[in-house]
């Protein structure tokens, strides 16, 4: 992680990550999940499931959440999401993601305000 400071600014309000640099943990077999920097209003992550995955438990949300497919397709409450589709949760939501092709999403979970 590195922050890019231009010429007379605080390097404070700005980071910088190249995803791949961060160290993925496996959350269950064939779905690796990147802890993105967190700040005191969001987290990111980025995960990578493999073909014919699904999450390891119903995934329920306090707060709100969203995700962004990047790659492959995500079957989410019956519906199919391919590339492209961002999705959003509300507080007292409840998913449990799977793929059959292989996936990787983009997510975004907000901290309470």
């Amino acid at each position: 992680m590195s922050n890019e400071t231009p010429t007379g600014t605080d390097n404070t309000l700005k980071t910088v990550i190249h995803v791949e640099d961060v160290e993925p943990h496996e959350v269950a077999p064939g779905i690796l999940r990147r802890e993105l920097p967190a700040t005191s209003y969001a987290r990111g992550w980025l995960i990578d499931f493999a073909a014919g995955t699904e999450w390891p438990e119903i995934d329920e949300h306090d707060t709100e959440e969203r995700y962004f497919v990047i790659s492959g397709e995500v079957i989410d409450g019956g519906e199919r999401h391919g590339p492209g589709t961002y999705v959003i949760f509300a507080p007292g939501s409840k998913h449990r993601p799977r793929t059959e092709t292989g996936a990787r999403m983009l997510g975004i979970s907000l901290m309470d305000a």
